[in-house]
């Protein structure tokens, strides 16, 4: 193992900090897997969240219940609101919380739908608000109309 230097890009956001790298087999114990049973499971090769190097990860939530496991097809709002809590659960359950984000992402189905998200987004963040992107894709897991992902500091 060396140590060096590494510089992590986030968005338009660059950090140097000292790390150490294991590449060469053996166990990386740079990142840590989050798991909740407060947010939708992973359903694919991926995890609800990652913390590396201070840092937590969010994969995109989107509207499902995760008491139920049910798909919440209703309106922008309350998809949005179930995404937002999902992802409130993962970020607590890494020991974060939503104002530990300093940068989110949404993927909205229809732009048309911004404002709506934007409300209940509101609801959920506070000033200093994190920064973000929405953009709009032409299709989402389970065409649901919208996903939300992130990234806090701990």
């Amino acid at each position: 193992m060396k140590r060096r230097e590494a510089i992590i890009v986030l968005g338009s956001m660059a950090l140097v900090s000292p790390v150490i790298f294991s590449c060469k087999g053996g166990e990386n114990k740079m990142k840590k897997e989050i798991k909740t049973n407060k947010a939708p499971a992973a359903i694919g090769p991926y995890s609800q969240g990652i913390e590396a190097n201070g840092f937590v990860f969010a994969s995109g939530q989107i509207a499902i219940d995760p008491q139920t496991g049910e798909l919440n097809m209703g309106p922008v709002e309350e998809q949005t609101r179930l995404a937002l809590q999902n992802l409130k659960a993962v970020l607590e359950e890494s020991g974060c919380s939503l104002e530990n984000v300093v940068k989110c992402t949404v993927f909205l189905e229809n732009m048309d739908d911004f404002s709506k998200m934007n409300g209940v987004y509101g609801e959920f963040f506070k000033p200093p608000y994190p920064a973000r992107a929405a953009v709009q894709v032409a299709r989402l897991p389970k065409d649901v109309k919208v996903e939300i992902e992130a990234i806090a500091v701990k």
